[in-house]
């Protein structure tokens, strides 16, 4: 694969880098994080190693990413712990969202490191035009950005921009082409290569096909080549079949027409509700069944439902149940 010849290349120059005693980046530090937050999770002595981490272990192991996206994480870990007094176990990968133009948030990547788990980043790329990225007119950011990801030298998921193939979002189909998508995913995948940044797991998130089934997923898509991860967002919803094959089977169907790669559920949740308990069952069963399916990540967050486990006790004490099966989670860093 062209990912994996890549990280390959940049191994190997890394290790001649070492023995001459030369820096893959120079001395430029620029890992200073968008926002402060807690010291806890300093990194291990690896991430300060020359050689570029590899992800290879993390991404399709044996047991299931837990995942969970909480107020205020990974700058700081108190929700998180939070989350994992409710639900009785700790999460594993740590969603968060950022901006275009914010800078990398390497304490957050820290402090989730340092409880056992990976970070995701969806960026939201607003306001910003996906054929000037394409065109290198941001790669001083970009530069900094990825630079400052091959420094920390941990593990990091990153998903730009995510479902594209909806129109709400500013990048979706109203206003930005599958080809100008492509081309911009393209040329960030390779400035953080070109910089040494190998240890970027790379996530392409379409949402569900469900409500926009005329939208064809494949003309959005990047390549094997630059993904690592297919992340699907979808949501059990008032209304609708509930059944997990109903609600991500039509969209996992389509994708495996011109892709392998695993698929994660990288924001899901259930609305609040007589029915949230079957659908969390749902969500379990199904993750489990499919082995091509890594895992997911609950939104639990309040936007315009109520997504948080927390308001609903008997849905909740459902989730805790089955998130105790040892076949989700596990801590990333004995995954080398």
């Amino acid at each position: 694969m062209i990912r994996t010849r890549a990280r390959a290349a940049v191994l190997a120059l890394c290790a001649l880098l070492v023995l001459s005693g030369c820096s893959l980046l120079g001395d430029d530090s620029s890992g200073t994080p968008a926002s402060s937050g807690g010291k806890k999770g300093e990194p291990s002595a690896s991430a300060a190693s020359d050689v570029p981490y590899d992800v290879v272990p993390l991404l399709k192991p044996a047991k299931k990413y837990y995942g969970a996206a909480v107020e205020g994480a990974p700058t700081s870990m108190k929700n998180v712990d939070g989350y994992t007094a409710m639900t009785g176990k700790q999460p594993n990968l740590i969603e968060y969202y950022a901006g275009w133009g914010d800078g990398f948030d390497a304490r957050g990547v820290r402090n989730a490191w340092g409880e056992g788990a990976l970070t995701l980043m969806s960026w939201e790329p607003f306001d910003v035009s996906f054929t000037d990225i394409a065109a290198g007119k941001s790669d001083a950011y970009l530069r900094k950005y990825a630079t400052a990801v091959r420094k920390l030298n941990l593990p990091v998921v990153i998903d730009f921009a995510d479902e594209m193939n909806g129109h709400w979002e500013k990048w979706g189909t109203q206003n930005v082409t599958p080809h100008q998508y492509v081309a911009a995913w393209r040329h960030i995948h390779d400035t953080f290569i070109d910089a040494g940044a190998s240890n970027v797991i790379w996530a392409w998130a379409p949402n569900i096909i469900n409500p926009v089934k005329s939208v064809k997923l494949k003309p959005y898509y990047p390549g094997d080549g630059y993904v690592d991860w297919v992340g699907l967002v979808g949501y059990f919803t008032t209304g609708e079949d509930n059944a997990f094959e109903s609600v991500f089977g039509p969209s996992r169907d389509q994708i495996r027409t011109f892709t392998k790669k695993p698929i994660l559920l990288l924001e899901t949740g259930a609305m609040p509700g007589e029915r949230r308990r079957a659908d969390i069952r749902n969500l379990f069963a199904g993750v489990q069944a499919d082995d091509d399916m890594l895992g997911f990540i609950w939104f639990n967050h309040r936007k315009r439902a109520d997504w948080r486990l927390e308001a609903s006790p008997l849905a909740l004490k459902e989730f805790k149940r089955l998130a105790a099966d040892d076949l989700f989670g596990f801590d990333v860093r004995k995954s080398r």
